[in-house]
């Protein structure tokens, strides 16, 4: 009896091989991602100088990712997702290639500058059309590798190794850039892109599990849709989180901060990137110990109203230890939505949808960073630096205002 009422711990599912390539994968490919978005921003800002080019890097990488989201999701149930998962690597790579090549002393003394700027662009676009298939997939996978009954804990634990790498991308990226410039750093994300093709490709090939392998795309689509339209959960925790980053980018401007406001320099900056990152560990990993009892909807309500207010203090900061101070409180709030929202994506999506329904979720969460980065570049050209932060940052708590009262079955939420 004893045994029945066993709670299992998230470090078992660690227990299955797969699993651990899987985790390996996460690990690095992550961390090569985040270095990338540190090092490209930081780039861009040293050779424009203006907020407004660090928003186009976001609108240069959500248009492929919004675009072709709900097709990439029909793909993806359509085919094998670990033959997918592997494609989409192999090809980050090469794009990672480029970039290295362009941020190298030979490029900047024989290539214009204009010429740099708009195939940094076309590159982080490419990285868009990756991302409408790596990440969907990457979420997908997981049920086909893990029994039903560990999925809490593989859930925890990925979403562990994912803001632990973002945290070693971020801080690591900045240190390289100090000390071995962006060249040097870039080529070390190829390495550990590397490192994460070969644990993908150890993963064995996966069934097809959807249950009409011939259904049309459009209608493949559509059933996608239709599911989270009418699961209330996953649409009302999607839509929230999807207004609360696009309003509450501050990220975006980080680079300006550290660098104008702040003068902490590109390590100051990378502790500042990866300050939100920290957070968000904590709080997992003090969620894996003392889980969420019920309520799930207010707490992920009052989480995101506390990005809000963090993001305003960071707007109104001049001191750098304040500044990442709010960045880590807002971290560990997101963690809180970041636990909810992924493990009601896994237990109510059935198997055949998981990769649409992981498209559509993409859609709503993973591109909105990359549309607030783009909204936080524009207003910051409007209105001002500190003032588009502090804007952004009062939107985010009226949306959570209009949430509360016009969504009350997110608010009841429990699992």
């Amino acid at each position: 009896m004893e045994s029945q009422q066993r709670k299992p711990s998230p470090f078992e599912v660690l227990s299955i091989k797969e699993f651990r390539f899987y985790i390996v994968q996460r690990l690095f490919y992550t961390m090569a991602l985040r270095m990338v978005t540190t090092v490209v921003g930081w780039h861009m800002y040293q050779l424009t100088k203006s907020p407004f080019a660090l928003g186009l890097i976001g609108l240069s990488e959500v248009i492929p990712a919004v675009g072709l989201a709900l097709y990439a999701g029909h793909y993806i149930d359509k085919n094998d997702k670990r033959t997918v998962l592997l494609r989409c690597i192999v090809s980050y790579l090469s794009l990672a290639c480029c970039l290295v090549f362009l941020s190298t002393g030979f490029s900047e003394a024989h290539i214009h500058k204009n010429i740099i700027l708009s195939l940094f662009y076309v590159i982080i676009f490419f990285t868009g059309v990756v991302r409408a298939f790596a990440g969907p997939t990457s979420n997908a996978i997981v049920a086909q590798i893990v029994p039903r009954e560990k999925l809490p804990g593989a859930i925890t634990m990925g979403q562990s190794t994912y803001l632990t790498a973002s945290i070693l991308g971020h801080a690591s990226a900045g240190f390289f850039i100090a000390y071995v410039g962006s060249a040097i750093t870039l080529s070390i994300v190829c390495l550990y892109v590397s490192i994460a093709s070969i644990a993908v490709a150890l993963i064995k090939p996966k069934p097809i599990v959807s249950l009409d392998v011939n259904k049309r795309t459009w209608e493949s689509v559509k059933e996608g849709l239709r599911y989270v339209f009418k699961t209330k959960e996953l649409l009302g925790a999607m839509s929230l989180d999807l207004f609360a980053v696009l309003f509450g980018g501050a990220v975006a401007l980080i680079p300006v901060f550290a660098s104008d406001i702040l003068k902490v320099g590109p390590i100051g900056f990378g502790w500042l990137n990866a300050a939100t990152d920290i957070g968000s560990v904590a709080s997992i990993l003090t969620m894996t110990i003392f889980p969420l009892k019920g309520k799930q909807g207010k707490i992920l309500l009052f989480a995101v109203a506390g990005f809000g207010l963090c993001i305003i203090t960071f707007g109104l900061s001049q001191v750098f230890w304040l500044s990442f101070a709010a960045l880590l409180v807002s971290g560990t709030l997101d963690g809180i939505s970041v636990v909810v929202r992924g493990t009601i994506l896994q237990l109510k999506t059935p198997d055949e949808l998981r990769g649409r329904v992981s498209s559509v979720s993409s859609m709503f969460i993973s591109s909105s960073n990359e549309l607030g980065l783009f909204e936080s570049g524009v207003a910051a050209k409007l209105l001002g630096v500190v003032p588009s932060v502090i804007f952004g940052g009062c939107m985010t708590l009226g949306v959570v205002i209009f949430t509360w009262f016009k969504a009350p079955s997110l608010r009841k939420m429990e699992y």
